[in-house]
């Protein structure tokens, strides 16, 4: 089997939401083998910030926080579409149903259950936040997400688990009133954000493994994300 780490590792340079109280990581040291005879830190950090995962209650009242979702909830076939020609074009593009129709054209139907990443290409931006939040003068944000419709196929007609993407949101920068999260979370499923190395994963064939933070009554948090496939 081949593994591929589908997270950022957290640090202080980690690009974060740029909205009213958010923040950046933080990481300090608090013992040290040379004083104390341990090695020891402290870190503080928003809910969503790094590659996390929004638990259904972020965008919707009655859903279950993080620290409820069911560990076989948190397995699940994966599902990559490549939409990086695109997105190179038009950096507000949004996946659409005719995205998701053609991959299905070529690899077959969703699997009920899926988590589906849209493959954006923003990951090369990761360590330039500026570049990667892409924040014009008026303090509009520029990167991809999916779309409303594509959202709405993919839950009613596909029963997903979840949706993924390697940007900021899952909705696209300049949404004001977040569709896309409220269609998934509403569907009781969950997103996962600032997702590293889609690329290395196939379109098809592999199976996520997410371990968000524990959170009592969390609306997210950080999480180690990965999938498995089988080696060519």
């Amino acid at each position: 089997m081949q593994v591929v780490d589908l997270g950022y590792a957290l640090s202080e340079a980690n690009p974060y939401w740029p909205g009213e109280g958010y923040c950046p990581f933080h990481f300090e040291i608090i013992a040290t083998l040379e004083e104390d005879g341990v090695y020891s830190g402290a870190f503080s950090t928003p809910e969503h910030l790094g590659t996390h995962m929004d638990a259904p209650n972020h965008f919707e009242a009655g859903q279950v926080s993080i620290d409820k979702i069911g560990l076989e909830d948190l397995v699940a076939p994966a599902v990559v579409v490549d939409i990086r020609e695109a997105c190179q074009l038009a950096p507000d593009y949004r996946l659409s149903p005719d995205d998701l129709v053609g991959w299905e054209n070529q690899q077959g139907l969703i699997p009920s259950g899926a988590v589906v990443f849209a493959l954006t290409g923003w990951g090369q931006y990761w360590n330039d936040y500026d570049r990667y939040k892409n924040q014009d003068t008026s303090g509009r944000l520029h990167f991809p997400g999916f779309s409303s419709e594509a959202a709405l196929l993919l839950v009613k007609e596909r029963a997903i688990q979840g949706i993924g993407v390697d940007t900021l949101s899952v909705d696209y920068g300049l949404s004001t009133d977040f569709p896309v999260h409220h269609i998934v979370n509403g569907a009781g499923a969950y997103h996962i954000e600032n997702a590293a190395n889609l690329e290395q994963v196939p379109a098809r064939g592999a199976w996520m493994i997410a371990a968000p933070i524990k959170i009592e009554n969390g609306s997210g948090g950080p999480a180690r994300v990965w999938v498995i496939f089988k080696r060519e």
